[in-house]
């Protein structure tokens, strides 16, 4: 009885740890984000032939970014998320919340942006071959403005990743408590 309730236990939120689930969406997401920042960062100046294949390519992933998230928000309204850290002072409490909510925002909101701004170009986006409907009808001063929140979102994501990981590190490395470990052990617990 006690191996099949560890194994319920690994799937889903602990008050003090993540599941398995929890670790698999965070990690997946992270290792998407991160590929498609360089990605994009590459395209930037990209032409010649290749360059539609790029595109088709992050626009595929970034899609999958948008569900992704979806799914992983409401898992964490389902399942909730460990306890905080008593011993932690309030305020980086608070930040690390403000952090993790600004980022599920920035990841929600990049995606619909490089949705709307090909949506607004004209340009088609197709979800790996599958054909998805605009967002917005053609539209070059909407264009501009998903262009801009695009750019804008890509420096923001890179901002609070590099808090995020700062913020774990700190907690590994100088406070040695178990907030990077909570992520990172298999087992699920700190």
């Amino acid at each position: 009885m006690r191996k099949s309730r560890y194994h319920r236990d690994m799937w889903k939120n602990t008050p003090d740890a993540y599941g398995l689930i929890a670790k698999s969406f965070h990690w997946v997401v992270a290792l998407l984000i991160i590929g498609l920042l360089c990605l994009g960062f590459y395209m930037e100046g990209l032409q010649g032939p290749d360059r539609g294949q790029f595109y088709g390519i992050h626009k595929s992933f970034g899609l999958m970014v948008l569900m992704l998230i979806v799914c992983r928000f409401v898992w964490r309204q389902y399942t909730g998320v460990p306890r905080d850290n008593p011993a932690h002072p309030k305020w980086e409490r608070t930040l690390a919340d403000i952090v993790h909510y600004a980022l599920y925002a920035a990841a929600f909101l990049m995606p619909l942006s490089g949705w709307g701004m090909s949506s607004a170009g004209g340009h088609p986006v197709m979800f790996f071959g599958l054909p998805v409907p605009p967002l917005v009808s053609p539209d070059k001063v909407l264009g501009a403005y998903f262009s801009a929140m695009h750019s804008v979102l890509a420096w923001t994501i890179i901002t609070l990743v590099s808090l995020h990981v700062l913020g774990a590190l700190k907690h590994h490395f100088i406070d040695r408590d178990d907030t990077l470990r909570r992520m990172l052990d298999k087992s699920g617990k700190a």
